[in-house]
């Protein structure tokens, strides 16, 4: 049996802090939450007194350093040794979408490989049934296939497939049933879809806005001087709906993530990175399939080099935590929330995003400046600064 116990650390709970305690962790599990110095005889991990966190959990990752999950297997299987240095614990692979049937075989090659590092905790498919492509390849864009839902999500077992639709997309509405079978969440993007899509959307199963207002166009005015409402403000009015940001102060101001809070309260609202290739790395020239991506500072946006348009982020989830506290003036505890618990939501796990007895042990030691210092996946060490 493996068991150890966390000391001398300020625990990081949904709504506070606590001291003066210790985490016992025995088989991959928390066993109990203790009082300080009432120590069973087992392995101390001394904590010099820094942050324990709830591991993060990413809704939306493209790549990170020069691994992409579009490369494939190897690439992925990198990105799960790679990710614990930044407090990730667990992620959906986001996958760009490719022409019918080459699709269902490359998610098949994905859910062979045998990853060990951050969990993967299912297959995020960014398409195909959207309107707008934004970065994404032209292949992002198909028709309303129920087969195709149905073979993607047979490619993706084990793990689960977990769909970003445009609500305005035709025949989308038909879909979202098989989508969201068995209690799997499906999210909204990319769309320029007015109120009445959305909620339709929404009532048929859609329940969460990934990288929201970016790629979130208002519909056209029709009457000059009134201003449209569309997928953004159905989403806010929506209380069973949750969001997530992009927070590097480029891709969204920081004013909407405020609204969020205030709209959906603390436990709606979501952190990702959104990561391409070069994330991590600080600036820099990457390459990006046949167009090179920039990066022009750690944490900041990644750019297509030729057109200098957006193209995902090069945020880790550590600076977007960062990001949080100082962007948005929310402490320490809610911000960790918003990368833990709050994806664990939007999930439905029951096991993991919270310190807490029964839970997977899943932490980081993060310190003062939100560096990584020490990652456990399900009790076990994949990171040590």
């Amino acid at each position: 049996m493996s068991e150890f116990l966390i000391a001398n650390t300020k625990i990081i709970l949904a709504d506070t802090i606590l001291n003066h305690h210790d985490v016992l962790v025995s088989d991959g599990i928390i066993q109990k939450i203790l009082p300080a110095g009432n120590r069973p005889p087992v392995t101390i991990v001394d904590g010099k007194g820094h942050y324990l966190c709830p591991g993060f959990i990413d809704l939306h990752f493209h790549g990170i350093h020069t691994r992409l999950v579009d490369n494939g297997l190897q690439d992925v299987a990198e990105i799960c040794r790679i990710l614990p240095r930044y407090g990730v614990t667990g992620f959906l692979p986001t996958v760009c979408p490719l022409p019918k049937g080459k699709d269902v075989a490359f998610l098949r090659t994905l859910v062979s490989g045998d990853y060990t590092g951050t969990e993967i905790l299912g297959f995020h498919l960014e398409g195909p049934f959207l309107s707008l492509t934004g970065a994404l390849p032209p292949e992002a864009l198909g028709g309303a296939d129920l087969d195709r839902v149905k073979g993607l999500m047979d490619a993706a077992k084990p793990y689960t497939a977990i769909f970003s639709i445009s609500p305005e997309f035709e025949g989308i509405a038909s879909l979202l049933p098989s989508m969201t079978a068995n209690n799997t969440p499906a999210f909204i993007t990319h769309t320029k879809g007015n109120v009445s899509e959305t909620l339709t959307a929404i009532a048929a199963g859609a329940c969460h806005a990934t990288h929201f207002y970016d790629v979130f166009y208002p519909p056209d005015m029709t009457e000059p001087g009134v201003r449209p409402c569309g997928a953004v403000e159905a989403i806010m009015a929506s209380p069973n709906v949750s969001v997530d940001f992009i927070l590097d102060g480029v891709h969204v101001d920081p004013i909407a993530a405020k609204m969020a809070l205030q709209c959906k309260g603390n436990d709606k609202v979501c952190l990702i990175t959104d990561a391409n290739i070069g994330a991590g790395l600080g600036a820099g020239r990457y390459k990006f399939g046949k167009e090179d991506v920039t990066i022009a500072a750690a944490g900041a946006p990644a750019r297509l080099a030729k057109s200098n348009g957006l193209a995902g982020s090069g945020l880790t989830m550590n600076l977007a935590v960062k990001n949080a506290v100082q962007m948005l003036g929310v402490d320490v505890p809610l911000a960790v929330k918003m990368a833990s618990a709050n994806p664990a939501k939007v999930l439905r796990l029951s096991n993991k995003g919270t310190i807490q007895e029964g839970y997977d042990a899943d932490l980081i030691l993060m310190d003062k400046d939100f560096n990584v210092l020490k990652t456990w996946i399900n009790g076990t060490c994949y990171y040590q600064k």
